[in-house]
């Protein structure tokens, strides 16, 4: 898939001025996107939101570079009488130079298996409609999950980490301020 030495790992506070460089370099051309990516990530880092070990970087070890970033941080999804924990995916970057080579879908499928190992069982997501779903995300929509916000159903999509852990939880989807500011 890939013809570099990649090796994905946690990202160290070091990294932070590089992966932001990185994320606002995977954004750049991003015709949807707001070209703060970057910001909300040194947002997410300062929130009660963060979890380190779900701060992933992939790193290019012929170049000893970061060519990609990742990042869970902690979510609910509430109704009335309930109030669920999960994960909020945002966001997924490579370097432009680096993406269609697989490095997405290592950092993609790592983060998750730390996620689901720690206990997690469900991953929000806000994204491209071509490229979650083969991670197995669907439509938020089918366990009557929504945006505290507007959005097109087929961009608003959650995964369950185990199988049936969405079964009876609707609402919205709480993000920390981190998203909001």
């Amino acid at each position: 898939m890939f013809d570099i030495n990649i090796a994905i790992r946690v990202e160290t506070s070091a990294d932070y001025p590089i992966t932001e460089n990185v994320v606002k370099a995977a954004f750049a051309d991003v015709e949807i996107s707001d070209k703060k990516e970057h910001e909300l990530v040194a947002r997410i880092r300062r929130s009660d939101a963060f979890v380190p070990e779900f701060s992933m970087v992939a790193v290019d070890n012929d170049r000893n570079e970061i060519v990609g970033h990742i990042l869970l941080s902690k979510i609910t999804i509430a109704n009335d009488v309930q109030s669920t924990p999960s994960l909020a995916l945002a966001p997924l970057s490579v370097l432009p130079e680096y993406q269609l080579k697989g490095i997405g879908s290592l950092l993609m499928r790592e983060v998750l298996h730390r996620a689901k190992e720690t206990g997690f069982s469900s991953v929000i997501v806000l994204g491209h409609p071509g490229y979650y779903p083969k991670f197995g995300f669907k439509p938020a929509s089918h366990w009557g999950i929504k945006a505290p916000f507007e959005v097109s159903d087929d961009v608003f999509m959650a995964l369950e980490l185990e199988g049936n852990a969405l079964d009876g939880v609707t609402g919205v989807v709480r993000y920390s301020r981190a998203f909001f500011e």
